[in-house]
């Protein structure tokens, strides 16, 4: 727990102004980013639902929207076919049994189409500040095995295994931290250990095979 506190500290330290890098302005906006998100970068994420949210702005308008133009629209993204079919199914669930609001619990947003936990984790941590889990992402899983705070590559285990170390307050930043971290100075097969901001207090695990 005292490296892990350790970590937390320098990782704070170096991304004090860590966030979520999706573009929303409400939750409804985060959780049609975080969807589109899967196997496809923010950055690109972003240049779609720039256009995107000022042609689709409530539930409705996603479940009211003709399929074909909803996959034309999130093309770019991968996978376009069956993110916009989760999209229109998800908000008709909105419009349905929550008045086109987007839920504050865990369950209700697992049981949407195209909403696994990690999805339903970013809405929860960053449009509401309701830390139920922690957000488990390619850049999460790599670091937290590299740091050696969890082995293998099993999301849900993976995020078990945080959420015994890391203090709940700090669920929802401590991804954030990680994934800024991973973007910027950890990367998968180049890691810029020389400047490593937390070189000390990481065992290098698998650096030494790249």
């Amino acid at each position: 727990m005292i490296r892990v506190n350790k970590i937390i500290a320098g990782l704070r330290a170096a991304y004090p102004k860590a966030h979520c890098e999706l573009n929303f302005s409400n939750p409804l906006e985060l959780l049609v980013a975080t969807i589109l998100s899967a196997q496809c970068t923010d950055k690109r994420v972003n240049l779609v639902t720039a256009e995107l949210f000022k042609k689709y702005r409530s539930a409705e308008d996603f479940t009211c929207a003709p399929l074909a133009e909803l996959e034309q629209a999130v093309r770019t993204t991968g996978f376009f076919r069956n993110k916009a079919k989760n999209i229109k199914a998800c908000c008709a669930a909105l419009v349905e049994k929550f008045g086109g609001e987007v839920p504050r619990t865990m369950d209700a947003l697992h049981a949407l189409a195209g909403v696994g936990r990690k999805t339903a984790n970013v809405v929860l941590g960053n449009a509401f500040n309701i830390n139920v889990g922690v957000v488990v992402d390619t850049h999460v899983t790599r670091l937290c095995n590299r740091l050696g705070l969890t082995k293998g590559t099993d999301a849900v285990k993976i995020e078990q295994d945080l959420i015994k170390l890391v203090p709940h307050e700090q669920w929802t930043l401590f991804s954030h931290w990680l994934i800024w971290h991973g973007r910027r100075r950890c990367a998968a097969r180049s890691p810029d250990c020389v400047n490593c901001e937390i070189k000390k207090l990481c065992p290098q695990i698998g650096v030494k095979n790249f």
